[in-house]
């Protein structure tokens, strides 16, 4: 079944921020699997706390939230850079840029080229936060918040920030020092409000990409954000959560060359309770988790219980290893949810599905519900 049956392919309906959809799937709920997805909530500490509750309001609680860092960060002054640059000088500065200062004949006017480094504020994360309180401006609701975020965005006009939104390079290759610890919550802050826009735009000056017609953006942001969700509400219960865990085949021996043909092995998130001697690895698909089948009216497909079946077979060789639990975790749009499972070779294999039009409360119920509470019992 394609992943246009789960509602991605629809065009996205015009009505209220609350109400609009995206196919089946509330703008409410993408924002949801946004801001479980952001590296803001892995690193904002408890400033995070409460975004969930309310995901309509989203995006009004994040610009209250970065305007309260920024109006901070400015009091204290923005943080600075350097960046590379050319210019013609009255005196050396820098390196001298012996080709161009010969080419011209700069000498004989007094003049040099220099290449040097600037101090400036108009950096890539500076940037980076201008843009996202003129984004915000744009989506939240009250006239008194995108008043706030609009004058905020000129402050740093004032300052001599730039309006360009720096490219997923330019913020890759930005560092973050010990300092810094400020400023890496309001980078993530500034992507997670960036990323709220996407699914949020109807016609008009804030058109931006239909995350519908991205069918591997949405499957990422699913993933992601399953796994977020129960890095953020699982460690404090002593669990420990892996995200794309790298997993090795059980070889004994192989020819020269096997190795550079063997397929990787990549888990999506790997759950770990060491107390109680319990595993559960967790593969998540975008996709409906039964199919047509030729004699049955729905098959579970096969292929996703394969892959399941060698992640928990080829690891086995300790305690808690040979014990290991298997989640299939699926995604559903209204309709019946399935949790069934099965136990094969000492393994617990579980097939879920969340309800991705169920409100905020229950879907964050039902992905605890599918990894706290015991299987259904077997016949």
């Amino acid at each position: 079944m394609p992943v246009e049956s789960l509602g991605i392919a629809a065009a996205p309906e015009k009505r209220s921020a609350g109400d609009r959809t995206i196919g089946r799937i509330p703008v409410r709920n993408l924002w949801l699997l946004m801001l479980y997805a952001s590296e803001f909530i892995r690193i904002g500490g408890e400033a995070w706390i409460g975004l969930d509750e309310d995901p309509e309001d989203l995006p009004n609680l994040v610009a209250e939230l970065l305007c309260r860092i920024v109006e901070k960060r400015l009091r204290r002054n923005l943080s600075s850079g350097y960046q590379n640059r050319q210019d013609v000088l009255t005196r050396v500065r820098g390196r001298i840029d012996v080709l161009q200062t010969e080419r011209r004949r700069l000498l004989e006017r007094g003049r040099v080229a220099c290449r040097f480094e600037h101090l400036t504020l108009d950096t890539p994360r500076n940037r980076l936060v201008r843009s996202a309180l003129e984004t915000l401006a744009r989506i939240v609701a009250g006239h008194d918040l995108q008043y706030r975020c609009r004058r905020l965005g000129a402050d740093f006009v004032a300052l001599g920030v730039g309006p360009r939104k720096p490219t997923a390079v330019e913020m890759s290759a930005d560092r973050f020092g010990r300092r810094d610890a400020d400023d890496r919550a309001t980078v993530a802050l500034s992507e997670l409000a960036h990323d709220l826009a996407l699914p949020a735009e109807d016609a008009g000056s804030n058109l931006l990409f239909a995350p519908n017609r991205e069918e591997v953006w949405v499957r990422r942001l699913y993933e992601k954000a399953v796994a977020g969700f129960y890095q953020v509400t699982l460690r404090d219960r002593g669990w420990d959560v892996q995200a794309g865990r790298q997993l090795s085949w059980p070889v004994d021996a192989g020819t020269t060359g096997m190795s550079e043909i063997l397929p990787g092995m990549r888990t999506d998130i790997v759950l770990t309770l060491r107390a109680r001697e319990r595993r559960i690895v967790i593969d998540t698909k975008f996709s409906a988790i039964v199919t047509p089948g030729w004699y049955r009216a729905e098959l579970l497909k096969s292929g996703y219980l394969y892959q399941i079946y060698a992640y928990l077979r080829s690891q086995e060789g300790d305690t808690i290893a040979d014990r290991a639990e298997g989640l299939l975790l699926h995604p559903a749009i209204g309709g019946q949810l399935v949790d069934e499972a099965v136990r094969m070779q000492g393994h617990v294999i579980r097939f879920s599905t969340v309800d991705l039009s169920a409100t905020a409360a229950e879907i964050r119920q039902r992905w605890l519900h599918v990894v706290e509470k015991p299987v259904l019992q077997f016949n």
